[in-house]
């Protein structure tokens, strides 16, 4: 298994913007081999700023791999750049994890 998560510092006063924005992109995640499952996930608030959390989980690194070198993840991030300003306090950060036990 492995787990691919991106994590969003979301100005407070645009969580329903962003959400809004992942509960209406297609992913085209479906059409990928070794994908596994998507979750979108709320963390604390704090200061203003509310943590989110993209997290896919795939087969495998080579799937992973595979999907953003893919048809269908250029699709999924065509618009990135179109993002409305003030949502993001800062840029994502992308974290990597491999199963180990």
């Amino acid at each position: 298994m492995y787990l691919a998560m991106n994590r969003f510092q979301v100005n407070k006063s645009q969580e329903q913007a962003f959400v809004d924005i992942w509960k209406n992109r297609q992913s085209y995640l479906d059409e990928v081999p070794g994908f596994k499952s998507f979750h979108l996930l709320r963390g604390p608030e704090d200061n203003g700023i509310v943590l989110y959390a993209s997290h896919s989980v795939w087969q495998d690194e080579d799937s992973f791999i595979a999907w953003t070198k893919s048809e269908s993840f250029r699709k999924a991030h065509a618009n990135a750049g179109s993002t409305p300003d003030g949502i993001y306090n800062g840029p994502p950060k992308l974290e990597l994890f491999e199963s180990v036990a």
